[in-house]
């Protein structure tokens, strides 16, 4: 049963995240959060469960995402190589501030992160990129790329959500920007994961079925399922106006946002 539940959120997850272009960990984190409190773990682990299990999954997601834009040539490999060390750096960091995060302020922080993401996302919906502006020093963006990876892993996510709007900032068009994002959200994923594994171990994490603060089942469950399903929801994303999409995920995060807000204020 157990099993199923994680086949069923990998499946959501995956849809959205093609659905949306963006990676699934703003929804994996919560549902991640419903069903580990539904199972009575300990509630000063459940957040650093979620971050840890959700880092983990994209690491297998982003795969299937990065084949599919370099086959159309979208990524842009050197801003990749510049952004990486920063990223990795980053993220593996974030794992370990995380750590000594309590689960209360971890709430409050993607609280308030998904509705700016959910705000930046409804107010530009419909902008043009300036494609005049250009990239900055390779040093600039592998320090951009250090303070993307420290929040990717605080949050839970692929970075999708902070590596495209910095593209889209250099005149990086929105194609391009996505298909660079998500060949950034697999060195992420990788240290994020590794630095949950990392420090969950040395907290000696005694929940069931977890490697460090990363569970095991739904890993595998997720990443199986989301694999498959974010192909049928690039899909159906393309028979739907952008601006439309971009405008219920939005809607979409605001109530994850407000839900984490009210967790972490008063529980």
């Amino acid at each position: 049963m157990e099993l199923i539940i994680y086949l069923l959120i990998g499946a959501i997850a995956g849809f959205t995240a093609g659905l949306f272009g963006v990676g699934g960990g703003l929804i994996i984190v919560p549902i991640l959060y419903i069903v580990f409190t539904q199972q009575h773990y300990a509630p000063d682990l459940i957040m650093h469960l979620a971050l840890g299990t959700s880092l983990a999954t994209i690491m297998v997601t982003s795969v299937s995402s990065i084949m599919a834009h370099h086959k159309r040539g979208a990524v842009l490999w050197s801003v990749v190589a510049h952004l990486a060390p920063g990223l990795v750096i980053g993220s593996f960091l974030g794992a370990g501030i995380a750590d000594v995060l309590s689960g209360h302020s971890l709430q409050l922080i993607i609280g308030i992160f998904a509705i700016w993401v959910a705000s930046r996302m409804f107010l530009g919906a419909n902008t043009v990129v300036d494609t005049s502006k250009h990239l900055p020093s390779t040093t600039h963006q592998t320090l951009a790329g250090g303070v993307i990876g420290i929040a990717s892993a605080i949050f839970g996510i692929g970075g999708g959500s902070l590596t495209v709007p910095y593209l889209n900032h250099y005149g990086v068009v929105m194609q391009k920007a996505v298909a660079t994002s998500a060949a950034c959200g697999f060195p992420i994923a990788v240290a994020g994961a590794l630095g949950f594994i990392f420090f969950g171990h040395q907290q000696h994490v005694s929940v069931p079925h977890t490697w460090g603060y990363v569970h095991l089942y739904a890993f595998l469950g997720i990443s199986c399922m989301s694999f498959l399903t974010a192909k049928l929801g690039a899909k159906v994303a393309h028979a739907v106006s952008p601006a439309v999409l971009k405008k219920c995920f939005s809607a979409l995060l605001c109530s994850i946002g407000s839900y984490f807000i009210y967790q972490g204020i008063f529980h």
